[in-house]
C-alpha cells in the first residue's frame, strides 16, 4: 500500500507555483524525511495530503487510493502542524477531552499514560507548558487517534536539542512498535539521518530524488581527486562538485567503485550530504541512474 501517491500534482497560489508536476509514491511502513529549502513546496504537499488544500492540477491519493479529506482519510491520518496548534487556555485533560469528542477513534488510556510518563500534568494549561511539552502534547493527541499515517510539518523547528531528541524518539517508537507510517518535514537533517529510512527531496516544487535511504546511499559515492582532473569524470552522472585548491569532492550517482579513474578515491555518502547535494543542484534530478525510481512496494 502507498500512503501517499501523486501523479502530475501541481498547486498554484495566484501566479506562484508551489508544486509543479510532482509525481511521487511513498510506500507504507517507513519514516519518511521530506526535505527542501524554504519555498520548495513541502508544506503545500503536506496540506494537500491531509485535505487542507485542493490541487490545481494532477491527482493525489492517500492510504491506498483514498481521497484526501475523505472520512476514511481523516480517520487514518493524524497531522501535527509546525506551530503545534493547541488551545492555550485549556488544560491537557481538556485537550484530551476535545480531541476524543472530535474523532471516532481515540485511545484515552494510552494518552493519559503517556502524558504521565513524560511528566505533563493533566491539570496544567497548554499555554503554561514549555515548547517541548506542547510539542509532546500535540504528538500525544495525534498518536492517540491510532493513525495509519502520522504527518509532521517542521515539528521540532523551535525545540531545544533535548526536547527535539525526545520528540523524535517518540516518533520512532510509534513507527517501530505501533506500525505507524510517518511523513516528517524538517530542516534538521542531523535528526532525520538518525530516524528516517526513506527520503524525499523537494526543490522548486518538484521531486529531486526519492527512495529508501539504504538504496539511495548505496547508489551514490563521493569521489575525491585532483581538481585538474575533474573532466575525467565527465561520463559519470555527477550530482555536485565541490572544488578545493588541490582536491575536488564529487558526489556521483554510481552503484559500484569499478571504473574509478586512477588517482581518485571513492567514499560512501551520508544522508545529509546526499540531500544537500540535490538541494544545491536541483537539475541533477534529470541524471540517469538506478536510484531515481520511486518503488511502490512496501518494505520495512
Amino acid at each position: 500500500m502507498n500512503v501517499i501517491e501523486s501523479r502530475g500534482l501541481s498547486k498554484s497560489y495566484g501566479t506562484t507555483k508551489a508544486l509543479d508536476d510532482c509525481t511521487l509514491a511513498i510506500p507504507e511502513g517507513h519514516v519518511v524525511a521530506l526535505v527542501g529549502p524554504n519555498g520548495a513546496g513541502k508544506s503545500t504537499l503536506l496540506s494537500l495530503a491531509v485535505g487542507l488544500a485542493a490541487p490545481s492540477a494532477g491527482a493525489l491519493t492517500v492510504l491506498d487510493s483514498e481521497a484526501p479529506g475523505s472520512p476514511a482519510a481523516l480517520d487514518g491520518i493524524a497531522f501535527v502542524a509546525q506551530d503545534t496548534p493547541l488551545y492555550k487556555n485549556l488544560s491537557a485533560a481538556d485537550m484530551l477531552h476535545v480531541t476524543r469528542n472530535l474523532n471516532r477513534r481515540f485511545d484515552q488510556a494510552s494518552a493519559e499514560a503517556r502524558l504521565a510518563e513524560i511528566g505533563i500534568p493533566l491539570k496544567r494549561k497548554a499555554g503554561k507548558l514549555s515548547g517541548g511539552q506542547q510539542a509532546q502534547l500535540a504528538l500525544t493527541l495525534a498518536l492517540a487517534r491510532r493513525p495509519q499515517l502520522l504527518v509532521l510539518d517542521e515539528p521540532v523547528a523551535m525545540l531545544d536539542p533535548i526536547a527535539r531528541h525526545d520528540f523524535m524518539a517518540t516518533v520512532l517508537t510509534a513507527a517501530v512498535d505501533e506500525g505507524v507510517s510517518v511523513l516528517l518535514s524538517s530542516h534538521v537533517l542531523a535528526e532525520l539521518e538518525r530516524v528516517a529510512d526513506y527520503l524525499v527531496v523537494l526543490s522548486r516544487g518538484r521531486v529531486q530524488v526519492a527512495g529508501e535511504v539504504d538504496d539511495l546511499l548505496a547508489g551514490h559515492r563521493v569521489l575525491t581527486g585532483p581538481v585538474a582532473q575533474v573532466a575525467t569524470l565527465a561520463h559519470w552522472p555527477v550530482v555536485h562538485v565541490r572544488h578545493g585548491e588541490v582536491l575536488a569532492h564529487v558526489l556521483a550517482r554510481v552503484t559500484a567503485d569499478d571504473g574509478v579513474p586512477q588517482g581518485w578515491e571513492s567514499h560512501p555518502v551520508g544522508l545529509e550530504e546526499l540531500a544537500l547535494a540535490y538541494l544545491r543542484e536541483p537539475d541533477a534530478a534529470a541524471l540517469p541512474g538506478p536510484v531515481r525510481s520511486q518503488d511502490a512496494g512496501a518494505r520495512r
